[in-house]
């Protein structure tokens, strides 16, 4: 697969996400050119508190929101992407004039694929992003992927292909933000394969929120400090999505705090230690991504990982544990920063847009590669 194709326009974008983790809107300035993707700048912006507390509200806690509410939020949101790229540019010291185009992924609210009606909701206005920083922008990139019968997510395959290209054979990667996903380039059943093994950070972060009142476990220590629940772990790997054969996705709406309270309503004996059953959720995100892995009968050697999980050490430690005799290692190794793996893809993505490339995707849709995205072009006087 080329890196683009011949019609790209080389240059400078950006790329903006905000994940399931809902931590802020990560925001990559990169440099495209013929065969070579570089990461320039990169920085990630809290949400405010009054968007970080309505995404909580209506998300996390699967709150009723109403339909102003939602439309306020997109805006809000549009807004506050505008706000980041207007930031990372002065950051980085480059003009406006400079960037040829904005590829913005937008915050999932609501996913799912398998309803009768399959939709996928992301908010983060693109007209608002274009007219605010007067870039073209580049954005709904599930829609059409969904429209012909994919998944919608994961997106990013096509991209980890890419960055892995002068990587050895054998080699997979592995996203760990709020939600799982990993890449193998080449299986025992054939080509490419991707999709979401379940739950990343999303389940130990609210817990963590919960219990300590921080938005994550630093390094994995408080789980450390804990034992896992063999009762809890059995519990939280039967669910019907670990038996379903890909191509497949999942977010919060499968694997939220409800999941987790509808678990502890089930089991027994529900008096496990906070720190213990943090040490549970690491290990249900462990095993579940290494049960995902073996299903593809895959042979590998090395499995690059990026997202927030790559900093969270007891879950490297243990992944590392689960996979063997596979290396376990970080997009570090291909010269990438792990936080800066999915804006880049969406700054990649809104290259091959504007240049009518299709996107290789793993999601189950009827076309093998499909163009993705809409473009919002601002008014230019």
């Amino acid at each position: 697969m080329s890196a683009i194709g011949g019609s790209f326009r080389p240059g400078l974008y950006i790329g903006l996400i905000s994940g399931t983790s809902m931590d802020g809107i990560d925001a990559a300035l990169v440099e495209i050119a013929q065969s070579k993707v570089k990461t320039v700048g990169f920085q990630t912006y809290p949400y405010s508190d009054e968007i970080g507390s309505e995404l909580h509200r209506c998300v996390i806690e699967s709150s009723p929101v109403d339909l102003g509410t939602i439309s306020m939020l997109h805006v809000m949101i549009g807004e506050a992407f505008a706000e980041a790229t207007t930031s990372l540019l002065q950051t980085a010291e480059v003009d406006v004039s400079e960037i040829v185009a904005i590829g913005s992924h937008g915050q999932t609210v609501f996913h799912d694929p398998d309803s009768a009606h399959p939709f996928s909701l992301q908010l983060g206005a693109p007209s608002t992003i274009a007219a605010a920083t007067g870039i073209t922008t580049v954005a709904d990139f599930r829609s059409m992927d969904m429209a012909y019968g994919g998944q919608g997510a994961p997106l990013v395959p096509a991209f980890h292909v890419w960055a892995m290209q002068e990587a050895a054979a054998g080699s997979a990667a592995l996203n760990i933000g709020g939600i799982a996903n990993f890449t193998i380039p080449s299986t025992a059943q054939g080509d490419l394969l991707g999709f979401d093994t379940g739950p990343g950070n999303c389940l130990m972060d609210w817990w963590c929120e919960q219990h300590l009142g921080q938005p994550y476990d630093t390094n994995g220590e408080w789980a450390a400090s804990g034992i896992s629940s063999c009762e809890l772990l059995e519990a939280l790997l039967n669910h019907p999505y670990f038996d379903r054969p890909p191509p497949k996705s999942t977010g919060r709406e499968l694997f939220g705090a409800a999941y987790l309270r509808d678990v502890f309503a089930r089991l027994p004996n529900a008096e496990i230690e906070p720190a213990d059953v943090q040490a549970t959720l690491l290990e249900f995100t462990v095993e579940s991504i290494g049960r995902s892995i073996e299903t593809t009968q895959s042979r590998l050697e090395t499995v690059y990982v990026c997202g927030g999980g790559a900093h969270n050490k007891a879950l490297m430690d243990r992944l590392s544990d689960r996979m063997g005799t596979v290396k376990v290692t970080t997009f570090d190794d291909l010269g990438i920063n792990p936080d800066a793996v999915e804006a880049t893809t969406f700054a990649w993505m809104a290259a091959r847009r504007l240049a009518m490339e299709p996107v290789l995707t793993t999601t189950g849709s009827q076309l093998t590669s499909t163009l993705l995205g809409a473009v919002y072009e601002p008014t230019r006087q």
